[in-house]
This record gives structure tokens, sequence and C-alpha cells, in this order.
């Protein structure tokens, strides 16, 4: 909770009302954050426009018919994109997910949380945590950063080599981490003296790929903590499965798995305003200008338009749900 009262919200000029489904009913422009459950896809009157992050490519498959049925025009700010490449409403909740990874990993580390009894920064005369991130995007820089600054030893693999080799230049701790190449050698090799595994994995708009093998969790050591923060887009690691903040974690293969959508709705005072901040600009210009002038006036919307009049017309998330088809 962001611990925002309906007195703030009133103060701001919204009109509160009953239940979730009577918005959606009432609105022309949903604003929301979290995936829809498939009943809650079924609300938004048709021709409305919802915005969240939908992670449709993850998602039940009914919460996509649900859009297309109601021909409604969802925006999933997780594919808002910039000519360059850069994601502006994704990036600082991953950069908040990334910084988190280091305290829920150092938690989950202790023996009274399963794990093995590890100090992840280490101390004189014992050496620190082995932490290999997968991924050097905005979530696996900041896991970087946030792990390299408490003192863990950091591996960090991307397919990508210029990533890394930017994350390295960029690096304010002062140290260093170990930049390699993503591919299944160098995954096999790392993965086995992890304590520590992140999975930072993104395809804007499709299922991330699945990088590390149930096999390749056998090779892990015991009691070891797999932290897979691209579960909101399926996960790159193939034991990994949605969790909750109520129940967050599973062991699997005698390994800690960590796998919980939206982690940064608990730490949501400050992934509010970074959120809001980022987001503020494309919702008051499509509440301002409607759709079809906000995405003349704002380029980055227009890749983040999922669905459209009853047709999928994000090309990453055609392409999947064609793939997903065929080997059906």
């Amino acid at each position: 909770m962001s611990l925002f009262s309906d007195r703030d919200f009133e103060k701001a000029g919204a009109r509160i009302v009953y239940s979730p489904e009577e918005v959606y009913r009432r609105a022309d422009l949903v604003l929301k954050v979290g995936a829809p459950i498939p009943e809650e896809a079924e609300w938004p009157r048709e021709g409305s426009i919802v915005m969240g992050f939908p992670h449709l490519a993850a998602s039940r498959r009914e919460v996509l018919q649900a859009l297309l049925l109601n021909r409604v025009t969802a925006i999933a700010y997780e594919t808002v994109e910039q000519d360059d490449g850069t994601l502006p409403v994704l990036m600082p909740l991953s950069q908040v997910a990334g910084r988190m990874a280091s305290q829920i990993a150092a938690r989950l580390l202790q023996n009274d949380h399963g794990g093995k009894g590890i100090l992840v920064g280490g101390m004189p005369g014992v050496p620190p945590a082995e932490v290999v991130i997968i991924g050097a995007g905005t979530v696996g820089a900041a896991a970087a950063e946030a792990f390299l600054a408490i003192g863990a030893s950091v591996y960090v693999l991307d397919k990508d080599l210029a990533r890394p080799q930017r994350l390295e230049w960029h690096c304010r701790t002062g140290r260093r981490p170990v930049m390699m190449v993503s591919h299944e050698f160098n995954v096999r090799k790392v993965v086995k003296f992890a304590d520590v595994l992140v999975g930072a994995g993104l395809v804007p708009g499709a299922r991330t790929p699945v990088v590390v093998t149930r096999e390749v969790v056998q090779s892990m050591r015991q009691r070891s903590v797999i932290l897979d923060i691209a579960i909101d887009q399926g996960g790159c690691v193939e034991t990994s499965r949605p969790t909750t903040h109520t129940g967050p974690t599973f062991v699997e293969e005698v390994v800690i798995h960590y796998c919980v959508p939206n982690l940064t709705s608990v730490a949501a005072r400050p992934a509010t305003h970074a959120f809001n901040s980022a987001a503020w600009p494309l919702m008051s210009e499509i509440a301002r200008s409607g759709l079809d002038g906000a995405l003349a006036k704002l380029p980055a919307p227009r890749r983040g338009v999922a669905t459209h009049d009853g047709q999928v017309v994000n090309r990453a998330l055609a392409a999947h749900l064609h793939t997903a088809e065929a080997q059906q």
C-alpha cells in the first residue's frame, strides 16, 4: 500500500465509488498498475482505454480474449518505448525492483529463512556471497550496483555485450562486476557456484525466454536463492512459478525460489512516486487529447498499444501468440 487515503484522492479531484467494477463501467480511461484478473478483464466498457502493466504474453489467455471481445484499447506501460529503445514508464519500477533484490536475497540467505546463513557482504577472513545476474538491463544494472554496494561478488551476463560494458563504465560503487556473455556455457559455469541467482531478462511485449533450465538449477548449491524478477513476463528460470507477497518462496531442486510478480508493491511509496512521474505525461495527454491525438504528439506510446478495436496490434505480442499457437 502506498498509504494515500481516499481523502487525498478526493482533494485531488477524484470521486470515490463503491467497487472496482463500477470504476470500469463508468470510465472511458482506466489507470491501473497490476495485470487484470480474468473477471476484471470482463468489466471495461466497449471501446474504453485501459492502461497498466498487463504482461499479456504471460497472462491467462482469457484476459486477452476478453479485452479483444470488448474492443478495449489496452496500453501496456512495459512496452511504451522511445526511439532509442528505452522504456520510460517501466524504467523507474525496474530500478526499484533491482535495488530491492539485494535486501530480499540477504534475508533469504539467513538461516531463519531457510538459507545457508551467508552474510552477503562477507567480512574480514570470510568471503562474500557469489551473486549471478542474468540480464544487464535496468533491473540487472540496479541489482548489480545494490549487491556491489553491500560487498557481494557479482557476475553479470547478457547476450548484448554492449550492455554490461555500459554497466561497468557507469558503475558508481567504485567496485565492478565481472562481465560475461550470456551463452549456455557461461550460464552453466557461473550458476554452479552462485549463492544468489537473479533473473532479470526482458523482451518487451513477448514472453521472457528460459535461460536457466531445470538441469542447471539442479547443479546449484543446496539452499541457494533464485530471485526471478522476470516472472511478470513468464520468468527466465524453468523451475520458476508465480508466488505472492504472503507466500513469496518455494523450494524446488533444494533451491529457494522467490518469484513475486509486481515485486515493487511492497515498496509502494517510492514506487508510486517514481511511476507517476514517468507515466503522467502520457496519462494526461490521452485524457486531454484522446488516444489518436496523444499518439500523434507522443511517439513512444504507439509501441505501448497492445490491443485496439478487437485486434492485437503490438508486433512482439502478436509474434509470441502466433508462436504459442503453432506449438499447441
